[in-house]
């Protein structure tokens, strides 16, 4: 089982819901489209070539973000991961894929 994780914008939570749930992320049991969410502070320095969704090249940013994460299946997780990337709107999102023990 993996834990995956990834930091998006507030308003971008629904569409990482549905994704999540398309590809059967986050099924427990009797359960589906479990995960969890919670408030952080991204950090970032937007450099030369970039296209920021939020700040301005050249410039360091701070925003407010949710830190999503969700379990999956071994067999699930690059499918989970190409969902996400297919609706974060960051240029370059992270996605970090855990391996639970």
């Amino acid at each position: 089982m993996y834990k995956i994780e990834t930091f998006i914008p507030k308003g971008s939570l629904q569409d990482i819901r549905k994704a999540l749930l398309e590809v059967d992320a986050g099924h427990i049991g009797n359960y589906r489209g479990c995960l969890s969410y919670f408030p952080v502070t991204g950090v970032w320095f937007s450099e030369e070539g970039s296209n920021p969704t939020i700040g301005q090249q050249g410039e360091w940013s701070e925003e407010p973000e949710l830190k999503v994460e969700v379990n999956v299946e071994d067999e699930n997780k690059d499918r989970t991961v190409e969902a996400i990337r297919k609706v974060h709107p960051y240029e370059e999102p992270v996605i970090n894929a855990i391996k639970l023990m």
